[in-house]
């Protein structure tokens, strides 16, 4: 049980350090030999539990989309009205990243590069199910606008993203009013004018 535990550990200490170096370097200018090193393992040790460095950024991508997501659908209901479902996710989804915010640049990072191959990408996009359910469950009953689900995770949820840099920066800080306001931002962009 012992060899176990180490090896998720040293797994675990892997893609800490990718998410760390690429968040501090890009993607670019994180070799393997820095990952190894942050994580305090052998080079060799990497190729254990991943063929290569884009494996290693591909399988970082998706946990951490998958830790991402499950946060956000944690407490919603698919049996929730459209506009409450759409708020709790969201609220959510601003707090994984104000709070997680290593894991949500990383992400945003993710989100805006080509390292990420599509097989990966679909697959974090999967995660985002409930969501897209929501948002065509709202489609359907005119409460949202009939535009591509790209468009409407742009406007309502990808500034989210912006705002947490900003943040990180120093140069604006969230507070609840602030929050509030983005999501009606957020909101209104997305929902259809009745």
């Amino acid at each position: 049980m012992a060899i176990l535990q180490k090896s998720i550990d040293k797994r675990n200490a892997l893609i800490k350090a990718t998410i760390e170096l690429v968040n501090n370097n890009g993607f670019h200018a994180t070799p393997m030999s820095k990952i190894a090193k942050m994580a305090k393992v052998s080079p060799a040790t990497i190729y254990i539990y991943f063929e290569n460095k884009q494996d290693l950024v591909n399988k970082t991508y998706i946990e951490v989309k998958a830790a991402y997501t499950a946060y956000a659908f944690e407490t919603y209901d698919e049996n929730m009205a459209v506009e409450a479902g759409f708020e709790l996710i969201w609220k959510r989804i601003a707090h994984f990243k104000l709070k997680e915010c290593e894991n949500a640049m990383f992400l945003a990072q993710c989100d805006n590069t080509p390292m990420i191959d599509e097989e990966s990408r679909q697959a974090g996009i999967k995660h985002l199910q409930p969501l897209l359910n929501l948002w065509a469950r709202g489609k359907k009953e005119g409460i949202i606008k009939p535009i591509s689900d790209y468009l409407l995770y742009a406007y309502s949820i990808n500034p989210l993203s912006f705002l947490m840099i900003t943040q990180e920066r120093g140069a604006f800080t969230l507070d609840k009013t602030h929050l509030e306001e983005a999501y009606q931002s957020a909101w209104s962009s997305i929902k259809t004018c009745k």
